[in-house]
């Protein structure tokens, strides 16, 4: 196995993570799909569906490097908001916590000499740099817009591809 126990159990707990924030974001698609806030939908539709590709990819991590994949019980997901800017926060919250779970992953390989994992995680740090601006943005649209939501529907509907492509839009997204 070129994986400790430790990072093995550590990396099984943010497959369970990664499988809760897809549900979390699908549960939030449904709301804002209530609020007839489709672009919204749309938009934490994709992005349940790329943190399915997260677990997975870390699950292939663990079957590669010889490890052992036991995917943790998933709490149920947040379902009832009062208003889109408080599932905006929570998702903001969300990846600012994820953040902080793979920086903890990549503090153990690091204390291991676990180059191979460190390596690995390379790639979720640069993505969660990603996904932290992209949820910031939405919040702070957000709270621009105010009651406004259609302002915040159409700039997810003009910025959507951007913000899931590179997270925040540049200066050549305007």
């Amino acid at each position: 196995m070129l994986i400790s126990e430790k990072v093995n159990q550590s990396i099984n707990q943010q497959i369970g993570n990664e499988l809760g924030a897809s549900h979390q974001y699908i549960a939030m698609a449904n709301y804002f799909s209530g609020e007839g806030l489709l672009g919204l939908s749309k938009f934490f539709y994709h992005q349940a569906d790329e943190e399915r590709e997260h677990a997975l990819k870390f699950n292939k991590f663990l079957l590669d490097s010889g490890g052992r994949s036991e995917i943790p019980l998933v709490k149920a997901p947040q379902s009832r908001f009062e208003s889109p800017l408080e599932a905006l926060q929570l998702a903001l919250d969300w990846e600012n916590e994820v953040t902080r779970q793979i920086n903890e992953i990549y503090g153990l390989a690091n204390h291991e000499n676990d180059f191979v994992t460190q390596n690995f995680l390379n790639w979720f740090l640069a993505e969660q740099l990603e996904e932290v601006s992209t949820m910031d943005t939405l919040v702070k649209v957000a709270k621009r817009a105010g009651s406004s939501l259609l302002f915040l529907e159409e700039f997810v509907a003009r910025h959507g591809n951007a913000l899931r492509e590179a997270g925040a839009p540049g200066p050549s997204d305007s």
